[in-house]
């Protein structure tokens, strides 16, 4: 057993593995509400902004798969301080930036800096409990990684309106200093577990494999919408580079003695059923993020703080939860507690299928709340199932691979949420609209009670103005309530997969030594 354990450091590390998590996290979306403010600051537009994002999660992406080979060649915790310094020295930076280019490199780098930090810390907690205690750990370092993005928007959004933008990254730096410390005192570097004059070959091609796979998927799911997909010949390009490379990177990792991705964990059946299901996990828990706000701010005019407000009851719910779930994963089949999970999520995402115009406050955030709930049952276990019968060699490797499918599920969730927002929206447009004439016997009757509501004629500007939005707002609330019901559907078919997982308690899931 690890000292660390032994000696109740453990939970010591617990709390500060899992603020390094959520400090990384929460800057993946803090910067979304402040975009509007940075470009009028920088004076540069508001598509060119969307650049400081991409720029984050392009390096992100890239880190994060090859952070178990560079914890492994490097120490772990060696490794994680660089991450935290890097980050906190890149947020410093990103504070004084002084126009859009600089903001853009030096968010680049707080992304390939913060692309160590999930995977490191995960595994650290890993290898810092024993098997019975495992689950509380995962709790509460999984409280930090489904919290964090529903904090993000609120707090830069109130950030930003009560001081300045470049406090949304300002705010890490003190984080980071005590990081820092915590870390130095607290955590120990793990037994060597390979001959330290042994010269290893540095798996180059695995990293420019890994860099032109995911950079370029990572641009695709980010701008992809914007730029129209397939319309786009810059998208296109950036697709088949993506696929070739993705490609290339399989045959090649698979034979690498020393790969800087470790694929051949995906061999073990209970591993690549955890890394689908944590994909969707991140799908379910960004791409619903994003649509409850949106819905808020586009159809009942709420102000971005109060849309966050939507969703902070239902952040205090998962973290109850996952407290109470870390407690009782010893006791429960884990692929119970991922089904529960799987039938909340959907069922509530279908739930929202309800929503209408006049809303209130609390059908939503009532809503939002049973949603949140499903997530504890989802992280917790699949934290818990990915590390089962693998052993403590492969505990690097395998946090960078789940932590990538939950960041990546989670992008490929917003940008297909976005998407299909919009295609929605042009469609129920295009239907709607085709009633509003005379041929339909229903509409002068209607045209005239609203312009006899508005004090105008019929066919007044007026009356046909306020006719217009109010088949726009019906168009979106028609495309948000078809985005609900499409994503429960899918966590909903996911149910099957669990019958490919070997049964047994989550608690029970542990890193053979």
């Amino acid at each position: 057993m690890n000292p660390a354990s032994s000696q109740g450091r453990g939970w010591l590390i617990a709390p500060v593995v899992a603020l390094a998590a959520f400090m990384e996290i929460m800057d993946i979306s803090i910067a979304n509400v402040s975009l509007p403010h940075i470009a009028g600051d920088l004076s540069s537009s508001q598509s060119e902004s969307t650049w400081v994002l991409t720029s984050y999660l392009v390096t992100n992406a890239v880190v994060m798969p090859i952070s178990g080979w560079l914890s492994n060649t490097f120490g772990r915790k060696r490794f994680f301080l660089v991450c935290i310094a890097g980050f906190t020295l890149a947020s410093l930076l990103c504070g004084f930036a002084p126009n859009l280019a600089s903001l853009i490199a030096l968010r680049a780098l707080q992304g390939a800096a913060g692309g160590g930090l999930q995977p490191s810390g995960q595994a650290i907690l890993a290898d810092s409990f024993p098997a019975e205690k495992r689950g509380m750990a995962s709790a509460i370092y999984g409280i930090a990684a489904v919290v964090a993005p529903t904090v993000g928007p609120t707090l830069g959004g109130w950030i930003t309106d009560n001081y300045n933008w470049r406090w949304i990254f300002l705010i890490n730096v003190p984080v980071g200093l005590v990081l820092l410390f915590l870390v130095t005192s607290l955590i120990r570097e793990p037994p060597v577990t390979r001959d330290k004059n042994a010269r290893t070959p540095v798996d180059w091609m695995g990293f420019g494999f890994v860099a032109l796979c995911l950079g370029s998927l990572q641009i695709v799911l980010d701008r992809g919408q914007e730029d129209d997909w397939l319309g786009s010949g810059f998208i296109t390009a950036l697709i088949l580079i993506s696929a070739a490379a993705f490609a290339l990177l399989i045959w090649w990792e698979l034979r690498h003695p020393d790969p800087m991705v470790d694929l051949r964990l995906m061999r073990n059946p209970d591993f690549a059923v955890t890394f689908v299901l944590m994909l969707m996990v991140g799908f379910m828990l960004l791409g619903s993020t994003y649509l409850i706000p949106a819905y808020a701010q586009s159809l009942m005019g709420y102000r971005a703080v109060d849309a966050g407000m939507v969703l902070t009851p239902g952040g205090l719910a998962t973290i109850a939860l996952m407290a109470l779930l870390g407690r009782i994963m010893n006791k429960i089949d884990a692929r119970f507690l991922v089904a529960v999970g799987l039938v909340i999520g959907g069922v509530s995402l279908l739930w929202m299928t309800n929503f209408y115009l006049d809303i209130s406050f609390e059908h939503l955030m009532a809503a939002r709340v049973v949603q949140a709930a499903s997530l504890a049952f989802l992280f917790v276990p699949l934290n818990a199932m990915a590390f089962r019968g693998l052993p403590a060699t492969k505990t690097n490797n395998a946090s960078a691979l789940i932590n990538l499918a939950r960041n990546f599920g989670g992008s490929i969730g917003i940008s297909f949420a976005a998407t299909l927002l919009t295609r929605r929206e042009q469609f129920h447009q295009s239907r709607l609209v085709e009633h509003l004439q005379q041929m339909n016997a229903s509409y002068p009757d209607y045209a005239r009670q609203l312009g006899s509501a508005l004090g105008t004629a019929a066919d007044a500007p007026a009356t046909l103005a306020s006719l217009y939005q109010s088949t726009i707002d019906q168009a979106t609330l028609l495309s948000y309530l078809d985005d609900f019901k499409v994503l429960g559907l899918i966590f909903l078919a996911l149910l099957p997969l669990l019958l490919l997982v070997k049964p047994g308690k989550a608690g029970a899931a542990a890193v053979a030594h």
